[in-house]
């Protein structure tokens, strides 16, 4: 899909071709931007398999020759904040458009978007264009689905519930001012999902933020942005699991417990109530406490 278009002539003179779109190392796409932090320098071969993007590289790493030609490399001391610089600079946002609608029995449904036999949808929902719901689902009053969200059959989400907004993604610059990252992931929810009321679920950044089959996530809990919840998961209300942290399949969160970004709790591993987890749960664990132990 083409979000933008910035030619590469602006970084390197060197250079003409245009990018349209962020990618990563873990799916890197042709003519795209992204960036490598020293932690994933030893994944730089992904950079083979694809070419003219413009990539923010630490500027303590020589580039390898075997892609010095492929791309635009810019150097940077911070890799992360040169991708928020990028789209600062380049006036980037992906903020939701206004677009048609028609009012069904009182919900507000986005031309173009797709909804499955049987499903039901209570009086002040919103639904987007780019939403796809499966069959036999229940959306209940007052629920928000935003951008390019995939729910499958027979899921529920409670009310006033938001999924695909944007999170805050920002970086500081030198001078201390606040840049954000957009985001331009969506949402996929698999069957028989249950979602309670007042939950938020954040886009992904770049690929989606992911619920499994038979995930059941609880009232008032914050998912952000390239989650991944595995299969028969449950979250208690209040939990916040923040950027690309993850679960395996039949976790249990306990209510009010928060998860920091990047970590994973393993398959049927237990998180007690209010815990604080900071590092990885192995498969089988319980832990609690702040930090969980």
């Amino acid at each position: 899909m083409e979000y933008f278009k910035v030619n590469a002539f602006k970084y390197d003179k060197n250079k003409d071709f245009v990018v349209t779109a962020p990618s990563s190392l873990n799916k890197p796409k042709n003519n795209t931007i992204m960036f490598v932090t020293e932690e994933h320098i030893n994944e730089w071969p992904a950079l083979g398999k694809v070419q003219d993007c413009i990539v923010i590289w630490p500027e303590n790493h020589d580039v390898p020759v075997e892609i010095r030609d492929r791309h635009v490399f810019v150097m940077h001391h911070e890799p992360r904040l040169g991708y928020a610089e990028f789209f600062r600079d380049n006036h980037i946002t992906y903020n939701a458009e206004p677009q048609e609608f028609d009012v069904v029995n009182g919900a507000f449904i986005a031309k173009g978007a797709k909804i499955g036999k049987n499903t039901i949808i209570f009086p002040g929902a919103y639904i987007d264009s780019k939403v796809t719901i499966g069959e036999n689902c229940y959306i209940a009053s007052g629920v928000k689905l935003m951008g390019a969200v995939k729910i499958g059959n027979d899921c529920i989400i409670r009310e006033n519930t938001v999924i695909g907004s944007d999170g805050l993604t920002t970086r500081r610059d030198e001078s201390g001012k606040v840049v954000t990252i957009p985001q331009f992931g969506g949402v996929t929810i698999e069957d028989n999902v249950q979602i309670g009321a007042l939950t938020v679920i954040g886009k992904g950044a770049i690929d989606d933020t992911v619920i499994h089959s038979g995930c059941r996530i609880d009232n008032c809990c914050f998912i952000f942005h390239n989650v991944q919840l595995g299969d028969d998961t449950l979250v208690v209300g209040e939990t916040i699991m923040f950027g690309s942290s993850s679960t395996g399949k039949r976790a249990f969160l306990s209510g009010n417990s928060t998860v920091r970004d990047g970590t994973r709790i393993g398959e049927d591993a237990l998180v007690g109530m209010g815990s604080v987890v900071i590092k990885e749960v192995p498969d089988g664990a319980t832990v609690k406490g702040n930090p969980a132990r």
